[in-house]
């Protein structure tokens, strides 16, 4: 760090480096003096420094970043799910779920009930009722606490926040979905990657995170955004051993696909943990504007939850609690879910198979999305599909950090015709093999 830092109180060093990020002398990125260096520099105790960091990080200034040091905080925007505004591309990398499958909510609004005032409960009865039913299984508790949450990212920000401090750790997938690493970004705390593969959040990663000394995790147990992957038994049963040795831990598990997954669910939450969520959002089968999500918790942490919930100010909506309600408990509606379900998966494996036989073998997972794995640079691959008329997202946005991505595109296929699907097909392998050296003949491979 080349700026010449002042100060002889904690307070007045955090003054002091405040000011020059705030000037732009120091630039996110940055890293600041090492805490001895800079206390020997300014002639006070390496713990004033401390203190001074400690302060920039609870402002959100700065994050630390253990062995790397601390540096000034990064506050570029995350990706987001959603269609691309302003493009006349055909976008499949939108995320979204396919609208014409979104039940229609017209008749059950109608029964929504009688109006609530203020200091009532702030869960329906109804809805807890059956949430407790669905959400139980596989918790240590039969009979956890309920609370609703306006959507999954309404409720991790919220867990957070009743259990964390401004630079703490949290254990985030890698790749991770978009909402969760822009939440965790944007609540000041420090995410610690913790690598997937085909079956999940690795085990060597969870130690590594947790040596790292996260206090929390969020683990997605099946339809793993944006690979698709879900938890096995056995990997399931390897994590909560990990977990058991950290039980004041909170291990959060969002479990996003819930009612439209095909693989059944393995949960990472064992009877030794004493702090631990489970959301389940309504997003993916009655659509993202319900922004309804249910969580399922221990005492300890719906308590702090309710202090961040209550019925004077902040409560989600009954209309939308009885609603969902409504369409969960009726029998159409459930068959237009798994309906819905069937022509996810169906579509997903269809164009795995397209790309298969085109020399681009895919995994087929669960969820919404295709996760795409290129023997050519993303980028370039992504590039070339816009000049053919696709808005495709590859896979960088996804990875916590540039050393850990790889070349992948995540693709939403589930809403184009069979016509569409073979074009996208071609276009893909077409982009893919333009990007292929030339074999010794001098002809580009196909």
């Amino acid at each position: 760090m080349s700026v010449d830092i002042t100060g002889r109180s904690a307070s007045e060093i955090a003054a002091d480096l405040r000011q020059r990020i705030e000037r732009g002398q120091l630039q996110p990125g940055d890293a600041l003096a090492p805490v001895r260096a800079l206390a020997a520099e300014l002639g006070v105790n390496r713990n004033t420094v401390v203190a001074a960091y400690r302060l920039l990080a609870q402002a959100g200034l700065v994050v630390a970043r253990g062995r790397g040091g601390t540096r000034v905080a990064d506050h570029a925007p995350v990706a987001q799910e959603g269609y691309a505004a302003g493009t006349v591309l055909c976008d499949v990398g939108t995320g979204n779920p396919d609208p014409t499958l979104i039940p229609d909510p017209a008749a059950a609004l109608a029964r929504s009930g009688r109006p609530v005032l203020y200091g009532e409960p702030v869960v329906d009865p109804g809805l807890e009722a059956w949430a407790r039913a669905w959400m139980s299984e596989q918790l240590p508790d039969p009979h956890p606490r309920i609370t609703v949450t306006s959507g999954a990212s309404d409720a991790i920000e919220r867990l957070l926040a009743q259990a964390l401090q401004r630079d703490d750790a949290v254990a985030l997938e890698d790749p991770c979905f978009l909402s969760a690493l822009h939440t965790v970004r944007q609540g000041g705390y420090r995410a610690v990657p913790v690598a997937v593969d085909a079956e999940g959040m690795t085990v060597e990663g969870l130690r590594a995170a947790l040596a790292d000394g996260v206090r929390a995790v969020i683990c997605t147990p099946r339809a793993h955004n944006p690979t698709g992957a879900s938890l096995t038994d056995e990997r399931a049963a390897q994590l909560r051993e990990v977990l058991a040795d950290h039980p004041y831990v909170l291990v959060i598990e969002d479990d996003h696909f819930s009612l439209l997954s095909r693989v059944p669910l393995r949960t990472v939450i064992g009877p030794a943990q004493q702090r631990w969520a489970r959301i389940r959002s309504v997003s993916k089968f009655l659509g993202p504007d319900m922004c309804l999500a249910v969580v399922a918790s221990d005492d300890e942490t719906a308590d702090r939850l309710a202090l961040r919930l209550t019925p004077g100010t902040t409560w989600v909506s009954h209309i939308l609690q009885r609603l969902t309600l409504a369409l969960v408990t009726d029998p159409e509606v459930r068959k237009r879910i798994d309906a819905a379900a069937t022509h996810y998966a169906e579509r997903n494996d269809a164009f795995a198979a397209a790309l298969a036989t085109r020399g681009l073998p895919t995994p087929v997972g669960d969820g919404l999305n295709l996760w795409v794995p290129l023997p050519a640079a993303a980028a370039r691959v992504r590039e070339d599909l816009m000049r053919r008329g696709w808005l495709v997202r590859d896979g960088d946005h996804f990875f916590l950090s540039p050393d850990t991505a790889g070349d992948y595109l995540r693709l939403t296929v589930h809403q184009l015709s069979d016509a569409e699907a073979v074009a996208l097909a071609d276009d893909i392998a077409s982009a893919v093999a333009a990007l292929r050296p030339a074999p010794r003949g001098g002809r580009i491979e196909g």
